[in-house]
């Protein structure tokens, strides 16, 4: 693996944690959080320009870049009580899909081995298909479970012809066994796709998929009330999978595939609080930030704020600390 720092703008990590090289374990030696980031959209169908993602979702925000930030609500700072390193960009070289995704499945597999969880920031979505595969490739096939954001399923079997792009890669994964269909789960979902073939095909192999209006009608704390007993059963560890796209557009203009009637920022920050403090998270990639097409930075402040609300609901549950979303901030 080459070390490149970031491939497009200065070098620089995310919020100041120190900066690592995945080919000296020394410098993340007892690493509890790598991050990785993954520039590259060969993969998108639609609008380009995630590639540019992990620079944006880094430089995505308005305080120093410290190395801390303490949480309002959790009274916790992830970035301290954990050992956060972040690697820079894996070598993506544009138009080469296939290859840039062994290189993030080889990243993947030796963070796991490590010891530590794996953050990856995409990049489009085809990512998935390798980050998840290289933590499988450590704990074993069919040992992960998946909760997956996003506004559309990604379960196409082919790309405009291709098995591999940002539409595929859930198929591609439980194809291969890396992950269980059946402790599969999806959220928010809506628009226009897949067909009836891809649903039966989802059907068939277990998915749990909700669209985004039952998430409405239902609520979100009913809605991972019901799957979390799914998602830890015969399974060692979960993956969080972020597409950007889940949130309403209108939130998260910056993205290739936009689609209306999306969950709120709010919605989508409290949901990965709650999944990071009651689950077992063993990887973590937040996806298709274009900034491109981005409004005042909205879209990847958003995806830093996803990061840094998962980091922070790691730290706490690593340190057995509850969390009542009506309890006063001032309250210790």
């Amino acid at each position: 693996m080459v070390n490149i720092g970031n491939m497009y703008g200065p070098n620089f990590s995310f919020l100041g944690v120190p900066q690592c090289d995945l080919d000296n374990p020394a410098s993340y030696r007892d690493a509890d959080v790598i991050i990785i980031g993954a520039p590259i959209d060969s993969g998108t169908s639609h609008r380009s320009g995630a590639k540019f993602g992990p620079q944006a979702i880094r430089m995505g925000d308005y305080l120093p870049h410290d190395g801390e930030r303490p949480h309002l609500s959790l009274r916790i700072d992830g970035l301290k009580e954990l050992k956060v390193f972040d690697a820079g960009d894996l070598l993506m070289p544009p138009g080469n899909l296939e290859e840039s995704l062994k290189v993030l499945r080889a990243a993947t597999e030796k963070i796991s081995r490590a010891g530590a969880i794996s953050v990856i920031l995409g990049g489009d979505h085809s990512i998935a298909s390798a980050d998840v595969a290289g933590i499988a490739d450590h704990r074993g096939f069919g040992k992960i479970s998946m909760v997956h954001f996003d506004a559309h399923a990604d379960t196409g079997d082919l790309q405009f012809g291709a098995l591999v792009g940002h539409g595929t890669p859930m198929r591609r994964l439980i194809d291969s066994g890396a992950v269980r269909g059946d402790r599969f789960l999806q959220l928010g979902l809506r628009g226009y796709w897949p067909g009836d073939e891809t649903l039966e095909w989802m059907r068939d192999k277990g998915m749990r998929s909700y669209e985004m209006t039952e998430i409405h009608h239902r609520g979100m704390k009913a809605v991972l009330d019901e799957s979390f007993a799914t998602l830890t059963k015969d399974c060692d560890g979960v993956f969080l999978s972020v597409d950007i796209d889940v949130v309403d557009p209108g939130m998260a203009p910056g993205t290739g595939t936009p689609e209306p009637g999306g969950m709120t920022s709010r919605e989508l920050l409290e949901a990965v609080r709650r999944i990071c403090l009651e689950l077992p998270i063993v990887g973590i990639d937040v996806v298709e930030v274009a900034p491109p097409f981005d409004s005042a930075d909205i879209t990847a402040i958003l995806a830093n704020r996803v990061v840094l609300e998962a980091l922070s609901a790691i730290a706490a549950r690593k340190k057995g600390i509850g969390y009542s979303p009506t309890r006063n901030l001032l309250d210790r």
